[in-house]
């Protein structure tokens, strides 16, 4: 078998915002990031820049004697819910790029992007961008690093090496020695810092150049394939195209792929096999999942993007993995049906339903959701239909009987469900998974909120009042007084009771300055109304009175309501219980 160097796989990850897709569209000359929900990327793309583009952009790689063919760019998802992708980027990917915005430094996402690279044993590059973003920054479009850095004042110069040695501070703190990548003599030992600007170009051909000179360097070895071995790759999108059908754009790894080829691709009703009848390659330094004009192929070889037809790719799961079959069929479904029994996510008997486009998208989803302690009992991958509305529908809670929908649209038998009012499911969707999450939340706190107010409405709530002197306005029939709230919240329609236990009326009104109200927290003086006692008789002014809370009130109060009621009512509440705990110590339990 003939030995072949293929195209090493360089995987950008790194903090939401610092600059990912902007430092691709620099390099292939194109503007993904505009077209991106919320600018953030959503999918994994791939871009392949061959050698004599990166040449181009630096004239010095020329010097470097290579027989690498050029990278293939993955542009991973940047934000912290992507955990589970980036680590898939990072187990597929050769070398990576970790981008870091040299102004702001370090974040959350950039440590954990660190950890999977570590875990995934990946070499790789800093790349700290916005270099144009430093005050006083005067730009030189397009120039290696030290020819714009000596333009530079020398105040701004001094600034710019604090900002990096910030970063070499920081990468110290988590084991890594780390230097500018002009200063650097033993590539092995040190990680290597790029600065640069997406916005100018200033030190694009500077990363570019680094990021050849290591994979000829360090991963030779690990790049030599054999020209005739079995493709395997992974879907990245499964797309319907006019005059083509549908297709699956796939990231090939290993091996090779023919037109004519059988392969294995995984559905949502298990593995099965189908022919290739065409394959088609994004031209040099385009986004295959942007790129409008392919180039019919023969035959592809890894690693690249390709965009492949074939019959009954319709189920396809995108983020499955797809095989060339050579030999034994079964075992090769076989393997492609273990992967996808392999999807990362963690069950609940009750909880919430998801679904998203791709199933990495659908990982992510559920990791993030796991992490903020929001159950799942649903995952799937596709469109919403009427019989997930129905499934969805018998769930007992509220907060559960929802669909969370990333990317993905309902089926029409599920929308006519909805916009005719038969199903009671709350449906979010969004393009951001944070956003969704973040929709999902909203509306559950409001609906515990509305809740907490209804139950807080039917319990009768604790309240002790004293009777105030010389504000007797009738004595009975009802009796009219004068009270003070000394702890609690008082209502009408409630029944009071002494301290020996006695019920002796009923609070029919409550009246401040002449007119009625619905309650009276502590420390209110107002007039109340109270039937079935005569002052004077069954009580009298300076008597303590207690609101009368049902038993099982007072169960509902001490296990559920407790976090809720203030210190005063509190108070109220013990020492009511504790009245009748005198003789009954389980009353109220």
């Amino acid at each position: 078998m003939a030995e072949h160097l293929r195209t090493p796989i360089v995987c950008v990850l790194g903090h939401v915002d610092h600059g990912k897709t902007s430092l691709l569209d620099r390099i292939r000359g194109s503007k993904v990031t505009a077209g991106e929900a919320g600018a953030i990327t959503q999918h994994i793309g791939a871009t392949l820049i061959p050698l004599d583009s990166i040449v181009k952009l630096n004239g010095d790689l020329g010097k470097i004697k290579t027989n690498v063919p050029g990278l293939l760019f993955i542009d991973t998802p940047g934000h912290h819910a992507f955990t589970t992708l980036r680590a898939r980027g990072g187990a597929l990917a050769d070398i990576a790029i970790l981008v870091v915005d040299v102004n702001e430094g370090f974040k959350q996402q950039t440590i954990e992007a660190l950890q999977i690279l570590r875990n995934c044993k990946t070499p790789f590059v800093i790349a700290a961008t916005k270099l144009d973003k430093i005050p006083g920054w005067r730009q030189t479009p397009n120039a290696s690093f030290m020819k714009t850095f000596k333009n530079q004042s020398e105040r701004v110069q001094m600034d710019c090496e604090t900002k990096v040695y910030e970063l070499v501070g920081k990468l110290a703190e988590m084991g890594f020695n780390s230097e500018r990548f002009d200063r650097v003599s033993d590539f092995q030992r040190n990680l290597v810092i790029v600065p640069v600007s997406s916005m100018t170009g200033e030190g694009i051909g500077d990363l570019l150049m680094v990021m050849i000179g290591l994979a000829q360097r360090f991963l030779t070895e690990g790049l030599k394939t054999t020209v005739e071995g079995p493709g395997v790759g992974t879907v990245l999108e499964v797309k319907e195209e006019k005059g083509l059908g549908t297709t699956l754009d796939v990231i090939l790894y290993d091996g090779i792929i023919n037109i004519g080829d059988e392969i294995g691709i995984a559905t949502a009703d298990g593995a099965m096999s189908t022919k290739v009848r065409a394959l088609l390659q994004p031209r040099p330094n385009q986004e295959i999942l942007i790129e409008d004009k392919f180039q019919r192929v023969k035959s592809v070889v890894a690693a690249a993007g390709v965009k492949i037809t074939a019959p009954n790719l319709a189920g396809v799961v995108a983020g499955s993995p797809i095989r060339v079959i050579r030999g034994n069929k079964d075992e090769v479904l076989a393997k492609i049906e273990d992967e996808m029994q392999e999807i990362n996510v963690k069950f609940s008997e009750v909880g919430i339903s998801v679904r998203a486009d791709t199933i990495g998208a659908l990982e992510a989803l559920s990791k993030e959701l796991e992490e903020k302690g929001i159950p799942i009992m649903r995952a799937d991958v596709g469109p919403l239909s009427r019989r997930d509305l129905i499934e969805i529908g018998v769930m007992k809670e509220d907060n559960f009987k929802t669909a969370l929908l990333f990317n993905v649209p309902m089926l029409p038998d599920a929308e006519a469900m909805v916009n005719d009012g038969e199903s009671d499911v709350k449906i979010f969707s969004n393009r951001v998974i944070y956003k969704l999450i973040d929709d999902y939340i909203e509306w559950r706190d409001e609906l515990e909120r509305a809740k907490e107010a209804k139950r807080f409405e039917t319990v009768v709530l604790p309240a002790k009042i004293t009777l105030l002197p010389d504000c007797v306005f009738r004595q009975s029939g009802p009796a009219v007084v004068g009270v003070r709230v000394l702890g609690g919240t008082l209502r009408p329609r409630v029944d009071v009771m002494t301290r020996e236990g006695k019920i002796v009326g009923e609070v029919k009104q409550i009246k401040l300055n002449k007119e009625n109200v619905s309650e009276a927290k502590e420390g209110a003086e107002v007039a109340v109304s109270i039937d079935g006692v005569t002052i004077g008789r069954q009580i009298d002014v300076g008597d303590v009175l207690y609101v009368a809370v049902p038993e099982r009130h007072v169960k509902v109060l001490e296990t559920e309501m407790i976090k809720s009621l203030n210190a005063g009512t509190v108070e109220a509440l013990e020492e009511y219980v504790a009245l009748h705990r005198k003789t009954q110590p389980f009353w109220g339990k």
